[in-house]
């Protein structure tokens, strides 16, 4: 069954895991692969990414990207979301540890930003507006 407007959007606020997906290219498949994310219903979602990841250039090159969270209890459930990039901005440490806030242990977040902050590189902040959702909620198993 899909879920309402109000469901999706307050289950893709949740901090699930998500995959994105875009287009991997001439002769290659998507490019799918786990990433975190950010969202509050009713607005845009974004992804943190490194600058000179094949991601990023791929999400450049195809102007938009999917993301597709699920779970498996306590009932199966999903929700795609499909749109346009509207803009990409330089990470700040402040939004790298926004991110880091919502998935890890309020213990865990000072030296996971700083260890990203030194190590991962140019990171890059991408919003996308949701523009196509598919959800469903499958029940128990």
């Amino acid at each position: 069954m899909a879920l309402t407007r109000e469901e999706r959007e307050a289950f893709l606020a949740e901090p699930h895991v998500a995959a994105l997906a875009v287009d991997g290219g001439m002769g290659r498949g998507p490019l799918t692969v786990p990433i975190w994310y950010g969202y509050e219903p009713g607005g845009d979602v974004w992804i943190l990414t490194g600058r000179d990841s094949r991601k990023y250039g791929r999400i450049q090159a195809a102007g938009r990207f999917s993301l597709m969270v699920d779970r498996l209890e306590p009932t199966i459930r999903y929700v795609s979301v499909e749109g346009p990039v509207l803009r990409t901005d330089p990470a700040t440490i402040e939004d790298l540890r926004r991110m880091s806030a919502r998935y890890l242990p309020a213990d865990k977040v000072d030296g996971s930003v700083e260890f990203a902050w030194k190590n991962h590189g140019e990171q890059v902040l991408v919003h996308l507006r949701p523009e196509r959702w598919v959800s469903s909620d499958l029940g128990q198993v």
